[in-house]
C-alpha cells in the first residue's frame, strides 16, 4: 500500500500517533453522460464548505456497501441500487486518520435531499466547484486518468 496522503501537513495530529484508522465508505455517484456528484461539507463539521464525495463512516459490523446504503439514506435521501467496489486510500488528516473505501454508485432511486444542510453539484472534470476536501483529489485523478485511458467520451 502507498503511503497516506497528508492533509494541512503543517497542523498537530489530533490523537498523536497510535490513533485509530477510521474506515468510511464513498459514494462516487455517476450519471449516464460521466457527470458525478459532489457535496459540500455541512456548517459544524471539520472542513465545512469543501466538497467531496457523499459517504460517512462504518458502524460496528457493517460492510463498505452497508454503510454507504446507510449513508446516503441519511445524507441525501437516496437509495443507492447498483454499487461497485471500487478503490481505497489513506489520508491523514490532522482530526482523523482515515481509510476511504470508494465505490461506484451508478443507479439509485429517490430525489436528492440534503438532510445535513449541504449543496450539492453535479460536476465533471476539471471540477468547477473549490475548495476540494484533500481525500477527494485522489479520486478526481483516478478518473482522469480512466476518461484518458478510455479515450473521448460523450459530453452532455
Amino acid at each position: 500500500m502507498t503511503s497516506p496522503l497528508v492533509a494541512d501537513a503543517s497542523l498537530a495530529r489530533e490523537g498523536g500517533p497510535e490513533r485509530p484508522l477510521v474506515q468510511v465508505a464513498v459514494g462516487v455517484l455517476i450519471q449516464t453522460d460521466g457527470r458525478f456528484l459532489l457535496t459540500s461539507r455541512p456548517p459544524g463539521k471539520v472542513y465545512a464548505g469543501y466538497w467531496e464525495f457523499p459517504g460517512g463512516k462504518l458502524e460496528a459490523g457493517e460492510s463498505v456497501e452497508q454503510a454507504l446504503v446507510r449513508e446516503l439514506e441519511e445524507e441525501l435521501g437516496i437509495r443507492i441500487s447498483e454499487v461497485e467496489s471500487w478503490r481505497s486510500t489513506q489520508v491523514d488528516y490532522p482530526h482523523a486518520w482515515v481509510q476511504l473505501n470508494f465505490c461506484k454508485v451508478t443507479a439509485w432511486q429517490g430525489e436528492m435531499q440534503m438532510r445535513e444542510g449541504q449543496t450539492f453539484a453535479w460536476q465533471s472534470l476539471p471540477v468547477q466547484v473549490t475548495p476540494v476536501l484533500p481525500g477527494t483529489l485522489p479520486v478526481l485523478q483516478w478518473l482522469a486518468e480512466e476518461r484518458d485511458h478510455m479515450g473521448p467520451t460523450h459530453q452532455a
